[in-house]
């Protein structure tokens, strides 16, 4: 629960359970205003808690993909409830 509460983490798992493999610079695309020491940290903590699978190529320059495990993808889906809440509401307060 400490990993999934940070930051920035709900969206990474939202946005790497949206594709079934991508890549670090399309999350940064797609999570706007996330730095990438920030990106980098959560997955790496998203990685250790069995969440999150980085996936690395060997070729050159190197290619790293991340996917979600079953554990993350169930997580995701038990987040998903929670997010169209949020969503709702801020479309609610917005003048």
């Amino acid at each position: 629960m400490g990993v999934v509460s940070k930051k920035w983490a709900p969206q990474v798992i939202a946005t790497v359970g949206n594709r079934d493999r991508i890549r670090f610079n399309e999350i940064m695309k797609r999570l706007d205003g996330i730095n990438p020491k920030t990106l980098s940290d959560r997955l790496k903590e998203l990685e250790r808690s069995g969440l999150v699978v980085r996936e690395v190529f060997a070729e050159v320059p190197p290619r790293v993909e991340y996917t979600l495990t079953e554990d993350g993808i169930e997580v995701r889906a038990s987040m998903v409830p929670l997010m169209e809440w949020a969503s709702r509401r801020s479309v609610l307060e917005k003048p």
